[in-house]
């Protein structure tokens, strides 16, 4: 009978080994299988913790819109700033260029409706320094559609219509403020001596536009051999109103 005996191996350090304990500490196929399995898990574990989260773009936007915009209240205000400075100057063209530069600069925003209001009023006051009335009051006039209760921006347009002979506009502006402060005796006294001259602009408008009515109908009744001199008109002191008669 022939006996088979185990291979003989050798480990590294020279002892004899058999083919079974030689087999021993090397993986199997299975072993390696599983093992291989796990790293995969680990890998994609790892994967999943590096991959960042999504960037919220609305996020970015917001925030690069507030910093714009804050840079541009700084901008607006310096020059607001500077053109306070001319204006203190007597520098009064050169003032109305910096608060331009200031309304260019601000956005037409919510957050700069009291900036601009108060560029577009200063500009009013240069304008009124400069002599310039008919500018003074547009520029009054953005102010007050920006912000309805500014009183230095009432004040300045009532004193620019004033200058402009619109008493009637003047006085509107007036009654706006004591609206606004019902004790405003300043305002009180202005409407008191504007009234006179009002209702006598108004008597000149009347008679100016009696002249050229005139003027008008003696043209027409020429043709016919008559003028308005055939007409009087009478008028009633407790009305204002005039009434007509004919007279040859």
């Amino acid at each position: 009978m022939v006996v088979i005996e185990p291979a003989i191996t050798k480990d590294e350090e020279g002892d004899v080994m058999t083919g079974r304990e030689a087999s021993d500490g090397f993986e199997t196929a299975s072993e390696g299988t599983d093992g291989g399995s796990d790293n995969e898990e680990q890998q994609q574990k790892q994967e999943k913790q590096n991959v960042s989260p999504p960037k919220d773009d609305s996020y970015e936007d917001a925030s690069n819109n507030d910093e714009l915009e804050q840079k541009a209240l700084v901008q607006a205000n310096d020059a607001k700033l500077e053109g306070n400075k001319l204006f203190a100057a007597a520098q009064y063209e050169e003032a109305l260029s910096q608060y331009e530069v200031a309304l260019q600069v601000a956005p037409n925003l919510p957050s700069f409706v009291e900036l601009r209001s108060v560029c577009h009023a200063n500009r009013a006051i240069c304008f009124l320094k400069l002599g310039k009335y008919e500018d003074t009051i547009k520029e009054c006039t953005k102010a007050i559609e920006l912000n309805p209760s500014y009183m230095k921006a009432l004040v300045r347009r009532g004193e620019a219509h004033e200058k402009l002979e619109h008493f009637e506009e003047a006085i509107a502006d007036l009654k706006t403020i004591l609206e606004l402060d019902p004790s405003n005796e300043q305002a009180k006294r202005s409407i008191f001596r504007l009234e006179p001259k009002a209702a006598e602009k108004r008597e000149q408008m009347k008679e100016e536009m009696i002249a050229k009515l005139k003027e008008m109908g003696n043209s027409l009744l020429g043709r016919f051999g008559m003028s308005t001199d055939n007409f009087k008109a009478v008028k009633d002191p407790s009305t204002g109103s005039y009434s007509i008669s004919f007279q040859r």
